[in-house]
């Protein structure tokens, strides 16, 4: 099935057919805007039929009610679905006329109803009309006509998608289907006919990709608006999802397969099922119970279009046969006897029972004409029902009228609630006779009573039974509005997490007692807090039958892991069969070649055999089903780090624009860096403080980026958080404390931090506290073993402290020294490559400024020390592997080598470390550094002149860069300065050269250099500073008609003044004298020199009147002398200016 090629044309064929559909709309005067008058008798000059009067008043009734998108968004997909089911029902020859409605015998775009029209025999054809068409040679009307005649003969054997059309739905019936482009040939040219085909690997399924894809679209525009909680009325868009098909064979092999293989144990099911899972030895448990095939119930309660009901109906095929039966028997006895379903979007519902009739139909060619109706329904609710209907129907009975009110009460909202509705106990074989009683009454409500009533039964009753199978692919929603998480949290509590735990729990009330459930879900169930007492629950009482855990992003269809899997309705004492395909990236094609490979050898180091009774000797008795008997006893023996050490979840702001900044934002003489407690940060005075906020990846030290504001011990903030949720600080008796840090969230494994004195922590940087402990802990967490630990802990991308917490620790005192000595070396490697950046606060200079006369040889030096401080590192990380796996006893599950790419210290990188010292280089040029002096030299706060007597620094804080040496202080000239300052004149040109070399580009090094201004490095800049770039660009535009950098803790009031007198006027000036020198050239030149002359005029001309135009905006800014305040960050500052300053990138 080419699923390309079905999105493609399902996302499209929603955009024309709403089009087309609101097109139609238009010509009867109906707008999203504007109605005519519904009484009008002509539109736009045309007159209206009798038919279309009545049918235009319905669509305005429908238009005023819902509103005009919903409604042509209703009409479209109708017309999708019926075109859908006609073209199956096509390829497959399953129409009654067994005349194809969309091609001929040879698949091309020339429906054979056309062809055939005067031979027809359809009910309700009328040849006149037929004969008038015809006649007037008006094949477009012939085509509609025969179409709509045929969905209504339909009607007869399919109600459930064919309903009669009289109404505005004709009305609005898509023009020109015809024509190359219409929905109709683009279904017949994108989608292959196999696909259709059942006897040519095609499945009934494509209805269901079909409308899946056909709501891709609005599912993506639900989600984007509902950043909170989903609506009710969107919930299907929001949660729908098409089950793959060989998770579909996976969970029905496993669960009806099953049931039916331990019930009957000679039967040949097993070696038909592709997915039914055995032990190693081969051997399926017996249930001492016998059961036959009419009572293999199997119930999907969000049953989408139908896909698990579809192949369970292929598997109860195959046990009716081996029973004795006939294919013709088998069918009918399936659809009456086995199948049930339900939905709460009544589209999805028409597709399924569209679906198993076409399954049935497959096995008896008569089928349709039995007139049987699947146990398919979607659910109603009971909110407006009329009064008078009810009274009508109990008709005075005490007992029906009690009935019916539980059930009235039981269905209020139930589009909101679904199927996890608990249906009060009711005398339904009274209710269903009281409906067959009425079925021939003579009474003005009879119908409301069938047409309202019936099927609010049918679902309550569905809802109340006990099936064998239980399978679903339930939704996934945590976002609920206000009224399901009430009616969740008051009946599930315990397992409100998701909506799909709520299912995972309710669906062993529809189960009978040892039957099956099945699912698939996201796999966050089997690992995280939130569904702790979930687990419990499943591991005290039930059983885990068979689970695959697929790989983190394997479902496409879904941005979540998933897992699929089959419980029991009881507790076993048989191991449960496990597959573990986290290793395969590629897809769910992947998956399932994987799993297929595995069933081939279950010797497999991928297949588990695993007793749940494990589960509850893991802290919070998380599923890890591949845990070794060493890692096991490891849990035993080991105490928990909670026990011995505090990882806590820190602070959570509520409001980080406000209160965090990225620390070279603010004045330096704001910050302090190293409180050792609350009562020393308070008498500081001092208003930021450092924050742990997680990170990169990076092990041992560094991520020191954030400060928050922690001024008179929070008083901010607490007043923020005045009734918020929190409404506190999180532990904020361990601020300032030693710990050691990690980032919540990790795309691959976690990787622990020293922090010293002075930090608060953050929810998303947690932290461990430990007086005795800390390195020890810290060692052990950044090792492999612990890497092994989280991954069934926390396989997810979460790392909560909560996780940390539940990580069992051995000590062996053996090795307690030498671990220390290790982490100590470790920290310190880590923290000299972290302050050789500039982006550190404990950065003293740009390494590469050595005590060399060249560049290339402090690089030399640089690049030895970055690969001795990376050797080293990994060096220690083996041996502490080394020493903790020994301690865990896991050497043969583990190996104590370290990936390079695990080693979080930088080599060195030429390009990378001389755009560093460019970086630097500017710095120098405004005083945030100095030849001088190590470390920060200006940061806010006072100005100290004495400081730069080496290079001085540029007086106005205002430094150009323009595409020649205009200016005295242009930044090419100042760098070149810098580096003959730096490094000695004697070697200048030499040095310059290499810097250009590492740059890459043509012409000569300073030309070079000056490209690398002029293009690159503001984006480097905001590159390395996170997007708060200290050094702002103020730039005219693309043209280069001027650009100027300053530095933002310099900035005065008057700095963009003396920027547009001093250095935009007189570039203004220069472009004028230039375009008058070119013009005399111009004049005088040859006509080969004239049109280089005339390229340099061009360019000069388009770079003056870009810096005309930059004056003005420039002007009104100079013109208000705003002052800015760093306390408020760049964010802030910046978009201040915006309209001058380059955008950042």
């Amino acid at each position: 099935m080419d699923k390309n090629a079905i999105k493609k044309y399902a996302v499209w064929a929603r955009q024309e057919l709403i089009s087309r559909v609101s097109q139609k709309a238009y010509q009867y005067g109906i707008t999203e805007n504007d109605i005519v008058d519904a009484n009008a008798d002509s539109i736009d000059g045309k007159l209206l039929t009798d038919s279309e009067k009545k049918e235009r008043q319905a669509l305005i009734a429908q238009v005023k009610e819902k509103g005009f998108e919903q409604v042509m968004e209703e009409v479209a997909y109708t017309w999708f679905n019926r075109f859908s089911a006609l073209r199956f029902m096509e390829v497959n020859g399953y129409l009654p006329s067994h005349v194809r409605v969309f091609t001929d015998d040879e698949n091309n775009f020339k429906p054979q109803i056309i062809a055939e029209a005067i031979h027809l025999e359809l009910d309700g054809l009328d040849m006149d009309k037929v004969y008038a068409c015809i006649e007037a040679d008006d094949k477009d009307a012939l085509y509609k006509y025969l179409l709509i005649t045929q969905c209504n003969a339909l009607n007869k054997i399919l109600p459930g998608v064919f309903q009669k059309i009289a109404d505005y739905t004709e009305l609005l019936f898509p023009d020109n289907l015809l024509r190359e482009g219409s929905v109709v040939e683009q279904m017949i040219a994108q989608i292959p006919e196999k696909d259709f085909d059942i006897n040519s690997g095609g499945q009934v399924e494509i209805i269901g990709w079909l409308y899946q894809y056909y709501n891709d679209e609005r599912k993506n525009e639900v989600i984007s608006i509902y950043k909170g909680t989903v609506k009710k009325e969107d919930i299907p868009a929001a949660t729908q999802l098409f089950t793959t098909d060989w998770v579909v064979r996976y969970i029905v092999d496993n669960s009806l397969g099953r049931y039916w293989i331990e019930r009957n144990p000679d039967s040949k099911l097993k070696d038909e099922l592709q997915y039914y899972v055995t032990p190693k030895n081969g051997v399926t448990a017996h249930a001492d119970e016998k059961v036959i095939p009419e009572e293999l119930t199997v119930f999907d309660p969000c049953m989408g279009s139908g896909h698990f009901l579809v192949y369970a109906f292929d598997v109860l095929m195959k046990i009716y046969t081996e029973y004795g039966y006939s294919e013709r028997e088998a069918a009918q006895a399936i659809v009456e006897k086995n199948l049930y379903g339900l939905d709460i979007d009544n589209r999805a519902s028409q597709l399924a029972y569209f679906a198993v009739m076409m399954k049935a139909r497959q096995y008896d060619h008569r089928f349709l004409n039995y007139g049987i109706k699947p146990h398919v329904y979607a659910i109603g609710e009971s909110n407006h029902l009329d009064t008078y209907v009810l009274e009508y129907f109990v008709n005075g009975n005490i007992q029906l009228k009690a009935d019916m009110q539980k059930l009235v009460d039981d269905m209020n909202d139930a589009k909101e609630y679904g199927s996890i509705i608990h249906i009060s106990p009711v005398d339904f074989d009274a209710l269903f006779a009281r409906f067959d009683e009425i079925q021939n009454d003579i009474n003005m409500y009879k119908e409301s009573a069938l047409n309202e009533l019936l099927p609010i039964v049918q679902v309550a009753y569905v809802m109340s039974q006990k099936y064998a199978v239980v399978v679903t692919n339930p939704p996934y929603l945590n976002k609920m509005d206000a009224k399901l998480k009430k009616y969740v949290t008051d009946n599930y509590k315990d397992y409100s997490g998701d909506l799909f735990s709520v299912f995972m729990y309710r669906n062993f009330d529809y189960c009978k007692v040892d039957g099956y459930s099945g699912f698939m879900t996201p796999f966050v169930w089997m690992f995280i807090k939130t569904y702790e007492k979930l687990r419990e629950y499943i591991i005290e009482n039930k059983s885990i039958t068979t689970l695959v855990q697929m790989e983190y992003s394997a479902f496409e269809e879904a941005t979540v892991p998933i897992c699929s899997f089959v419980l029991k309705n009881g507790r076993e004492t048989s191991k449960g069969l496990y597959f573990r395909l986290s290793e395969f990236k590629g897809g769910m094609e992947v998956q399932k070649q994987k799993v297929l490979e595995v069933l081939e050898n279950k010797s497999s180091r991928y297949f588990f055999e695993t007793s749940q009774t494990n589960f509850c000797k893991v802290p919070a008795s998380t599923i890890a089903y591949w845990i070794t008997p060493e890692l096991l006893q490891d849990f035993e023996k080991g105490d928990l780090l909670g026990n011995i050490a505090k990882p806590r979840q820190g602070m959570a702001t509520t409001n980080n624009d406000l209160f965090l900044r990225l620390w070279f934002e603010v004045s330096a003489e704001k910050m302090y860096c190293h409180a050792h407690d609350k009562n020393e940060a308070l008498q500081s005075k001092k208003k930021w403080f450092p924050y742990n906020k997680g990170g990169d990846f990076r092990k041992w030290y560094g991520n020191n980026d954030y400060l928050v504001n922690w001024e008179n011990d929070g008083q901010d903030i607490k007043k923020y958080l005045i009734g918020k949720n929190p409404n506190i600080p999180r532990g904020e008796t361990l601020y300032f404390n030693k710990c050691f840090s990690w980032s919540l969230i990790s795309s691959s494994s976690p990787a622990f931090r020293f922090k010293d004195y002075g930090n608060i922590f953050d929810i998303a940087g947690m932290s461990c506290f430990s007086d005795e402990y800390l390195l020890y802990l810290l060692a052990l967490c950044n090792s492999k073993v612990t890497l092994e630990i989280l991954s069934i802990l926390a396989p997810t991308i979460n790392f909560q402290a909560g996780d940390i917490a539940n990580i069992p620790v051995l000590f062996d005192k053996m090795y307690f020294d030498e671990v220390e000595a290790l982490v100590k070396d470790s920290i310190l490697i880590s923290k000299n490559d972290w302050d050789a950046f500039e982006i550190s606060w404990d950065f003293s200079k740009h390494p590469i400024m050595h005590s060399y006369h060249r560049v290339a040889e402090a690089y030399i030096t640089w690049e030895s020390e970055c690969k001795s401080r990376y050797d080293q590192l990994k060096a220690n990380e083996e041996e502490l592997n080394h020493i903790f796996i020994d301690i865990y006893g896991l050497q043969d599950e583990l190996s104590p080598s370290v990936e390079d790419k695990n080693v979080t210290v930088r080599k060195a990188d030429l390009q990378r470390d001389i755009k560093g010292l460019i970086s630097y280089a500017v710095g120098c040029m405004f005083g945030r550094y100095s030849l001088d002096i190590e470390g920060l030299a200006y940061a806010g706060g006072d100005w100290d002149a004495t400081k730069y007597k080496t290079y001085p620094v540029d007086e106005d804080n205002i430094i150009p860069i323009c595409d020649d040496e205009y200016f005295p202080d242009d930044i090419v000239g100042r760098f070149v300065k810098f580096i003959e300052t730096a490094y000695g004149k004697e070697t200048l040109e030499e040095n310059l050269k290499f810097i250009a070399d590492a740059l890459g580009g043509k012409g000569t090094p300073r030309n070079v250099i000056r490209s690398y201004f002029l293009n690159d490095f503001y984006a480097d800049h905001c590159k390395m500073y996170k997007k708060r770039p200290i050094y702002w660009l103020f730039d005219s535009g693309k043209k280069n008609g001027f650009k100027a950098l300053i530095y933002m803790h310099r900035y005065q009031p008057d700095t963009i003044a003396r920027m547009r007198t001093d250095y935009v006027h007189e570039q203004q000036e220069r472009y004028r004298t230039a375009i008058t020198h070119l013009e005399e050239r111009i004049n005088k030149a040859s006509t080969s020199e004239r049109v280089k002359l005339n390229k340099q005029l061009s360019k000069l001309q388009d770079q003056a009147a870009e810096i005309k135009v930059y004056e003005e905006k420039i002007h009104h800014l100079a013109d208000q002398m705003i002052p800015i305040d760093l306390d408020d960050g760049v964010k802030h500052n910046y978009e201040i200016f915006k309209d001058v300053l380059a955008k950042i990138k």
